[in-house]
């Protein structure tokens, strides 16, 4: 409805036009108020504004000279505000009212032109030079949390059929960029072409999209893209919902993408979605959308092969079906200038999964290897129910032994994926596992048994005992947890028995002089950050029994090296260059590490002069060894032990 207001007073000197709406198929402009005053000029202010899908609030524009009349209306040296836009936008209009058309031109002053027709038939045509996005971005509160930046130039027309309308729009977006304040998603130098072409019936608009990403590079963590994926789309477009009817982009390393959408744009919520993809190369997409994701800080370091094929579906923002097919499929990790440390595969398999239903998965792995050891083929299958996944029995040959998983399950459960299971290690050749991966010889096997293995988010615990038999006796571990184990932040704690082992495969292991004997070891507290020790108490003593008991010159030197200075009676420094072993009665050692500094004492008892016994003699000839040193720096304890190892360094004897 049009009213014009002409004052009784002077009509002459000023005229109002109240505008309540005006709608066309791309633009709809509600409340308008146009002001002509004194002396030629205008004053126009629309309270709401919807061009295309996006909404505007409040615009004024004022015009320096301006015209009414039977013919036209016009505007010349005019300014426009948009929101409470403090930077005004230079215009000039004019209305012809006899042909029924508009021209508009705007100029922001530092090079931005937009020139615009609107057609008595309804056609517009729009031509945008230089559009500043950082400009727009002032306007659109939706762009300016991306701060949102760059240049676009295009055109723009419509031609109106019947009921019906035809739309396209072609241009080019140039030094493109955008960012938000937490730094997480970035891009600069982007250079893209767009192609949209739209056709509008009864309520909707039928659409089709072509884009190219022709240069820059963008970060969407934890990804970092490169210019180079061409999308074409089409579907439809009302005012309460976007569908994407199919969609395809071309990307490097990917024969097919292809995904549909449907979202809710009155709530802005994906209502549902599918994505192909068809023969992916796992060498050339793993680099740049797998490993930034599986190990966002060595993602260099890994390496890929084979191929890849899936297929998704979401509904309602969840994931409701996944089918998954791998080729050859492999996983290299590689170690910082020390060669590949490991390597999975080649796998290939099926899994399928739709939830709300059962089904079941397989995967034949062509085995592995971490550093030298290998590991054997092996079948991986499971069994997939909703957010559960159970595992068959899995066997994994490892030398000549095995690793086998039993009764593995894993519950997904408020987004995070809880399991349990238990873990037997069939006996290994302690010489052939020492061998692969490079440590000095061991003699005997390893066999361990785990039998409550709980995974929680970032966890891996431990209910029960791990026990494993090494050096004629056993390993006990208790209370195990295992947090972040490959993460930057890795932390273990468990308690630790060691019971029965022998003396002689343990020194003769490690070269560490010949004793004869059995020793026990509790270790309390046990607390590793970063797979380095940081909290222990630990203690070391003989085992209980009838045995022989007999120690090498050199082991007593290595073990006087290890407590630093040590001391003995002048009669036992004159016997200890007479006889290559000597007899001892008990071992006994202590270290509590806190603060990176170890308490050290020895058997039990305090002697005179403040030192601690660590061998107690026995028999003919017998001696003692001895130790001053209480407090040690653990670095230093280390550095001793690899003297000792590495060059047999002796102690100082007084």
């Amino acid at each position: 409805m049009l009213l014009f207001v002409l004052p009784l007073a002077s009509a002459q000197d000023a005229v109002s036009l109240r505008v309540d709406r005006i709608s066309h198929p791309l633009i709809l402009l509600e409340e308008l108020r146009l002001d002509f005053v004194a002396g030629g000029g205008a004053r126009l202010s629309i309270e709401r504004a919807r061009f295309g899908g996006q909404r505007l609030r409040r615009l004024r524009l004022e015009c320096g000279i301006a015209s009414l009349s039977a013919e036209h209306v016009s505007c010349r040296d005019g300014r426009l505000w948009v929101g409470g836009a403090r930077r005004a936008l230079e215009l000039e209009l004019r209305v012809d009212l006899v042909r029924r058309t508009v021209d508009v031109a705007i100029d922001d002053g530092g090079g931005i032109r937009l020139r615009a027709s609107l057609g008595s038939d309804g056609s517009l045509t729009a031509q945008v030079g230089r559009l500043d996005l950082g400009v727009v971005a002032a306007w659109l509160p939706a762009l300016q949390v991306w701060q949102a930046g760059g240049v676009f130039s295009g055109e723009l027309r419509f031609r109106k059929i019947a009921s019906s309308g035809q739309f396209t729009l072609r241009g080019e977006l140039a030094d493109g960029r955008f960012g938000t304040a937490d730094g997480l998603r970035a891009a600069e130098k982007l250079v893209a072409n767009v192609a949209i072409a739209a056709r509008f019936h009864e309520g909707a608009w039928s659409w089709s999209a072509d884009a190219e990403w022709r240069a820059g590079a963008a970060y969407w963590h934890p990804f970092y893209i490169e210019a180079g994926p061409v999308l074409r789309a089409e579907g439809r477009l009302d005012d309460r919902r976007l569908e994407v009817a199919l969609a395809s982009l071309a990307v490097e390393g990917v024969r097919q993408l292809a995904f549909s959408a449907r979202v809710d744009l009155a709530e802005f919520k994906l209502r549902s979605a599918a994505l192909s993809l068809a023969d992916a190369d796992l060498a050339v997409i793993g680099p740049r959308w797998l490993a930034p994701s599986l190990a966002p800080a060595d993602g260099e370091r890994l390496h890929f092969s084979g191929s890849l094929s899936a297929g998704l579906r979401f509904d309602e923002g969840m994931l409701t079906g996944l089918d998954l097919v791998l080729d050859a499929a492999t996983l290299g990790l590689a170690e910082r200038d020390r060669g590949e440390l490991l390597h999975f595969g080649p796998v290939s398999g099926h899994l399928p999964w739709q939830r709300g239903c059962r089904s079941q998965a397989h995967f034949d792995v062509d085995g592995g290897r971490w550093q030298g050891l290998a590991l054997g083929a092996f079948v991986l299958g499971l069994r997939l129910d909703d957010d559960q996944l159970q595992f068959d029995r899995i066997r994994i040959p490892v030398l000549d032994g095995a690793l086998e998983l039993d009764g593995l399950k894993l519950r997904r459960d408020a987004g995070a994926w809880e399991g349990s299971g238990a873990v037997v290690l069939e006996p290994i050749s302690m010489s052939q596992l020492t061998a692969a991966l490079g440590l000095p010889e061991m003699r005997g096997v390893l066999a361990a048994s785990m039998p409550g293995l709980r995974l929680r988010p970032g966890e891996i615990a431990l209910d029960g005992a791990l026990v494993i038999s090494v050096f004629g006796g056993y390993l006990q571990a208790t209370g195990l947890r295992v947090r972040e184990a490959f993460g930057v932040a890795s932390h273990l704690s468990a308690d630790v028995e060691l019971r029965h082992l022998d003396l002689g495969l343990l020194t003769e292991t490690f070269s560490f002089g010949n004793m004869t004997g059995y020793i026990d070891a509790d270790i309390r507290g046990l607390e590793l950050a970063n797979w380095q020790p940081v909290r222990f108490d630990a203690r070391i003593a003989s085992s209980a029994g009838s045995y022989p008991r007999r120690i090498s010159q050199r082991a007593v030197q290595n073990i006087g090296a290890l407590g630093g200075t040590g001391g003995m009676t002048a009669l036992q420094r004159g016997l200890f260059g007479l006889f290559d072993t000597f007899g001892y009665s008990e071992i006994g050692f202590r270290c509590v590490l806190d603060r990176d500094v170890c308490l050290m004492d020895g058997i039990d008892g305090q002697r005179a002069d403040g030192g601690f016994v660590i061998v107690r003699g026995g028999g003919v000839p017998a001696l003692d060894v001895i130790g001053y040193n209480r407090h040690v720096a653990w670095r230093e304890l280390i550095a001793r032990l690899r003297r000792v190892l590495a060059e047999n360094v002796a102690p100082v004897v007084r």
